[in-house]
């Protein structure tokens, strides 16, 4: 399945003249081989589970807390139990958005400044496979699952809430059950934070484009960021990792080039074959 599925962007650049539509396609394609590859260890529940690492990012955490994980002491600090205040809605909400975030601003280099979306696309979607390979070799959980399975208390109260499901449930009604499954796929895949890592990679793309781009962007990965902390959907050593992830990216894209270069020149040798 993961073969065919990745295969698939490179058949359509082969079967299909270059054009604005078929680059927006091939990242729709190349998404759809992330999702592939994002959701099928959860195929099996139970094995997945069987091998999730819960408690490595809870000690880690506890160390950047000095004794609490940040999420324990943000929520403490300013959550009223049984309600959702109306900053923690836009905490909500910048995460419900950045499904549009990574692949609106690949769209929008595409139609201001062509000549970088190969580089943007590439680094973009990079982020997004490496990120899906470690998921598979490393399966962590994230604090609301720990919380849950009573591997992130302290001893003391309230425990960590998921503010999330919390108001999706509200705002949603009852097409919150058919929304969240449809968009949850693997609930055991947080380290690296690939919400953290495409925004920051963002952020980055827009603030080549000129300051108010990167204004937005970089306000956004920072909003964002603090949201995964704060809702419990994320711990910070997911957001480092994931930032060490796009930084990597993005500094070894330089040696990367000459290879993907050649790999490139054959995709399009074979589409100039096939259409004489």
């Amino acid at each position: 399945m993961i073969t065919a599925a990745a295969a698939a962007p490179v058949a359509l650049c082969v079967a299909i003249p270059r054009s604005r539509t078929r680059d927006l396609a091939t990242c729709v394609l190349q998404m759809w081989a992330y999702v592939a590859a994002y959701e099928m260890p959860n195929d099996d529940p139970a094995a997945l589970e069987a091998r999730v690492h819960v408690d490595y990012p809870v000690r880690i955490d506890r160390v950047i807390g000095l004794g609490t994980p940040p999420t324990l002491r943000l929520q403490r600090m300013f959550a009223n139990p049984g309600s959702i205040r109306r900053f923690e809605r836009v905490l909500v909400w910048s995460h419900w958005l950045w499904f549009l975030v990574p692949h609106s601003t690949c769209a929008y280099i595409l139609l201001r400044r062509r000549d970088r979306f190969g580089r943007a696309a590439a680094l973009t979607y990079a982020v997004f496979d490496v990120g899906a390979a470690v998921y598979w070799l490393l399966p962590t959980a994230p604090p609301w699952y720990a919380a849950a399975n009573g591997r992130l208390e302290d001893g003391h109260t309230p425990r960590v809430r998921r503010m999330m499901i919390e108001y999706g449930e509200q705002f949603w009604k009852d097409n919150w059950g058919p929304l969240y499954s449809s968009l949850g796929g693997n609930p055991l895949a947080a380290m690296p934070s690939l919400h953290f890592a495409t925004s920051v990679n963002a952020a980055h793309l827009l603030a080549e484009l000129g300051p108010v781009e990167g204004a937005i962007g970089w306000t956004y990965a920072l909003t964002l960021g603090l949201a995964l902390v704060y809702l419990g959907e994320h711990y910070v050593v997911d957001l480092l990792a994931g930032l060490a992830l796009t930084e990597g990216a993005r500094a070894l894209a330089p040696a990367a080039t000459p290879l993907l270069g050649r790999f490139s020149s054959g995709v399009q040798a074979l589409e100039a074959r096939a259409h004489g």
